[in-house]
């Protein structure tokens, strides 16, 4: 089965983390790629070392000239089937593209996914977990 919005993604050569900050409006540093405020508390997404503990994410980043915001159906075309496949994400979208976070154990199973339904993901980036 081939999607209707088929994208071409990259893996962003970074791992990230995402922190949830209650009390906070503002994080302390400007060590972040994305925020959102939210009445639970502040959503932070940063970038972590290749290396250590805790929730580690890989990104997929696709659209380009093809994500236009009067599109619809891109990012589900992309988070539809990694939920099929029970893989958790999380989101963040700019105006070009959007950011769609899979946990790093799940990277390889998310691009099988993925290409599966007809998107190509450039893979030149991605590494396993003990690199």
């Amino acid at each position: 089965m081939t999607s209707p919005a088929a994208q071409q993604l990259g893996i962003v050569p970074s791992v990230f983390a995402v922190q949830h900050l209650p009390q906070a409006t503002f994080p302390e540093d400007d060590d972040w790629i994305a925020l959102v405020r939210a009445p639970e508390g502040l959503t932070v997404i940063r970038e972590t070392w290749p290396t250590g503990s805790g929730d580690r994410w890989i990104g997929l980043y696709g659209g380009g000239a093809g994500h236009q915001l009067d599109v619809p159906g891109m990012l589900a075309a992309i988070v539809g089937p990694l939920a099929e496949a029970a893989i958790p994400v999380f989101v963040a979208s700019t105006f070009h593209a959007d950011l769609v976070l899979v946990p790093e154990p799940r990277i390889k199973q998310a691009v099988t996914v993925l290409e599966k339904v007809g998107h190509r993901v450039d893979t030149r980036h991605l590494r396993t977990p003990d690199e």
